[in-house]
This record gives C-alpha cells, structure tokens and sequence, in this order.
C-alpha cells in the first residue's frame, strides 16, 4: 500500500514522515527525486544546460537552484518546458524508489502530488492540513523568505479546499509537534490493520 502525504508549504509535511519513518515505514521524498534527476552527469541536467545555457549552472557544474527558479516564475512558458522535461524522469525515479521499498506500506511526500501524476502511484492521499497563517507563519520563521514569496508559493499551489476535497485521510497540524506524533502513531496503527 502507498500512502501519498502531501500539503501545502509549512504544513509540516516533513514532521509527518519524519515521524513515520521512526515507526519503520519507508519515505520516498518526490522532492529529493527531483534532485536526483538533476545532479552533475544526469540526462535532465545537460538537457537543462543546453537549453539555459551553461550559466544556469554553477562553477562546479551542478544546477543553481536559485538561478532556475528565477526564471520559471517569470515565464509560464520555460516552466511549462522544464516541467515536460522533468516530470516524467521524476515520475520514473519515485517509481523505481516505490518499487525498492520493503516496509509494510510506503509513504510518497510529495508537496505537488495532487498537481501532477504522482497520486497515480498512490491508494491512499494523506493531507497535512493547516490554516494559512499559519502556513505563513511557519515558513517565514523556517526559510527566511518574505511574506509575499511565500504568499505567492500559496497561490501557486492547489487550492487548501480542493486539497481537502481530494484526501482520503487528513492530519490537522495546527498544534504543538508531540501532538502530531501522537496522531501519526494512531494513523500507523489504523494502516497497519488494513494491510
């Protein structure tokens, strides 16, 4: 069984799989397989630089992140370019991770997986859920970022509502972290008896 865990920025989607993995249960991050895809000598990166030019790299020839950033949510267009390019060698790494995974059930963090095809993977959708402010709140305290970068993040992302509409199981994550422990721990023994 794959449990996707998804939410918005600041949610506390990390807590929940960190907590998850304490439990023995294995975490592929879709996050971390989107950096796989990019690092030094894969396909996805000289198709990057290619594209980009060799100044979207850095001066030991890996992806600047910041860089790229930059100049997707400036143009639809080279976001709409570098996620064709991405996504289906993203969808392939996070497969081969699932495939690997030999706990009772797996869990698939994906901050977008209701964005794009990475639900597929998944029999269950789990939402961390948390008001805006506090998303808000969370993030600026953790990223040093501004409000309005973090606002914008928000907006980009499927709205709070149709994430919701979408779950099967939701963690509100609006108290302290041993409270959320405490919820995981309850969920882990509710999936364990399914299985």
């Amino acid at each position: 069984m794959i449990i996707g865990l998804t939410g918005g920025i600041g949610s506390g989607k990390t807590a929940v799989s960190d907590t998850f993995e304490q439990l023995g249960i294995e975490v592929v991050d879709a996050d971390l397989a989107s950096r796989v895809v990019v690092e030094k000598g894969k396909p996805c990166l000289e198709e990057i630089a290619k594209h980009f030019g060799n100044d979207i790299l850095t001066e030991n020839g890996e992806l600047d992140r910041a860089k790229l950033r930059e100049i997707i949510f400036k143009s639809e267009e080279e976001k709409n370019w570098l996620e064709s390019l991405l996504h289906p060698a993203i969808a392939r790494q996070i497969q081969e991770e699932l495939e690997s995974s030999i706990s009772p059930y797996t869990i698939l963090v994906s901050p977008l997986l209701l964005e794009t095809s990475q639900k597929d993977f998944c029999h269950k959708v789990l939402v961390v859920d948390v008001p805006v402010e506090i998303q808000v709140e969370r993030t600026l305290t953790r990223d040093g970022v501004s409000e309005e970068q973090v606002k914008s993040i928000i907006k980009s992302q499927i709205s709070r509502e149709k994430r919701l509409d979408l779950a099967d199981l939701v963690i509100t994550n609006d108290g302290n972290l041993e409270e959320l422990q405490i919820t995981v721990r309850d969920l882990h023994q509710d999936l364990m008896s399914e299985i």
